[in-house]
């Protein structure tokens, strides 16, 4: 496995480390009056979701994973197995609910990415797209004069996910929602 220097750290970068696999967050090299120069790192557990900070002495090294970005169709699932086929070879993989980000935003046909350690050829993550676009399949009725001051909702969505959407939207109406955030975006006009 390649080593990488604290000096090549960067963003999305991805590391062994403790026989954990973690991408970088965030990164800030410090170079304190006294003492040796070291980097802060903020670094998240691809498997595990876990969030933690940690500092690295300045020319320290750590072992870099090769990750490959895959797109794959999502196709069903059966209780907490997904079903995904390739976009180009049609071969279709199993992935257990536990390695699937933001998995109440999926929808059958959706394309996703799946995050593979290139080495291994084992299965890190899937990630959603970070947009779709969902129908609403219940929320209650926006009064008339409830809009002034706006305001929010909840609202059912057909993957199965509930948000906060404003008060003029209906069930049956289509919207956009940013899975990153959970957050309502646009309606989507028919």
């Amino acid at each position: 496995m390649p080593k990488v220097s604290t000096s090549d750290f960067r963003n999305g970068l991805t590391i062994r480390m403790d026989s954990e696999i973690y991408t970088i967050l965030e990164f800030l090299h410090v170079k304190p009056g006294k003492g040796g120069a070291f980097v802060r790192t903020k670094l998240k557990g691809v498997t595990t979701g876990k969030v933690l900070e940690k500092n690295f002495r300045a020319g320290e090294t750590v072992e870099s994973v090769r990750v490959e970005r895959r797109n794959y169709q999502y196709l069903y699932n059966e209780g907490d197995i997904y079903h995904f086929m390739h976009l180009e070879t049609f071969e279709q993989i199993t992935i257990p609910a536990e390695r699937i980000n933001r998995a109440e935003f999926l929808k059958e046909s959706e394309t996703v990415t799946v995050v593979v350690d290139a080495d291994q050829e084992e299965i890190l993550y899937v990630d959603p797209p970070d947009q779709v676009v969902l129908e609403i399949t219940s929320t209650e009725p926006g009064v008339r004069g409830d809009t002034a001051q706006g305001g929010n909702k909840p609202a059912e969505l057909e993957s199965g996910a509930t948000i906060q959407v404003p008060l003029f939207i209906n069930e049956g109406d289509q919207v956009k929602v940013d899975t990153r955030t959970s957050k309502y975006l646009e309606r989507i006009k028919s």
